[in-house]
């Protein structure tokens, strides 16, 4: 029944961009793959998985909540994004620099990119393949170990008596974000200066956000 209320086809597209004028400026790519996301999404409401259990049904998403862009390929003849190691050229959009988190890995091969929308700016993340992987180390070969309880009072201790509080970003950042959320408050909705006030909403949110996976991986790496 689901699989029936989408059609995963170029003739398909072409119709409805008579329909919606924003389309004609998105790659077919990131169109195919939206509908590929609503077609997953009916089918989870619509089909119970084995336990019996459904999810909610599908809701409406704004304009402004859809922050990702994702393409199947890169680097392929016909993708629409292509990565050179400096720069990244999509379809529709031009060339556009980017800054390098990290070289690609010898041997590895890109496969997809998502393209995600941010408080500060653009973010491409890339999916990689590599042929070569490592087997697993057998439990018989681990010679030392530590354990580690996680609780609420404490963030982590382990075997060995060591502890690590809770590092409380939120609770810490309470009274400034309670301060821009009241700016915003008092800002008319839909103006330019609500916008900037929620993205600085948006930025302390994501610096709280970062500053916990710090923690997280100076502590669980």
């Amino acid at each position: 029944m689901a699989s029936l209320i989408i059609i995963f086809n170029n003739q398909h597209l072409n119709k409805q961009k008579f329909s919606f004028q924003n389309t004609k400026t998105s790659p077919y790519e990131v169109q195919q793959i939206n509908l590929q996301r609503l077609d997953k999404a009916w089918k989870r409401w619509l089909v119970p998985d084995k336990t019996g259990k459904r999810f909610g049904r599908p809701r409406f998403k704004k304009l402004g909540k859809l922050r990702s862009l994702s393409f199947s390929r890169v680097n392929h003849p016909k993708a629409a994004i292509k990565f050179d190691g400096k720069q990244i050229s999509i379809s529709r959009f031009g060339t556009i620099p980017v800054i390098v988190h990290r070289a690609i890995p010898d041997g590895f091969v890109i496969k997809t990119a998502t393209i995600t929308k941010k408080a500060d700016g653009y973010y491409v993340s890339f999916s990689l393949e590599d042929k070569s992987i490592p087997s697993l180390i057998t439990t018989d070969n681990i010679k030392t170990a530590v354990g580690i309880d996680v609780g609420l009072k404490e963030f982590l201790t382990t075997n060995t008596g060591e502890t690590v509080p809770v590092p409380n970003f939120y609770r810490k950042a309470q009274s400034n974000l309670a301060r821009k959320q009241g700016q915003a408050d008092r800002k008319e909705i839909g103006s330019n200066n609500w916008k900037k006030a929620q993205n600085r909403i948006a930025k302390l949110h994501q610096h709280i956000a970062r500053q916990r996976e710090d923690f997280h991986v100076h502590y669980c790496s």
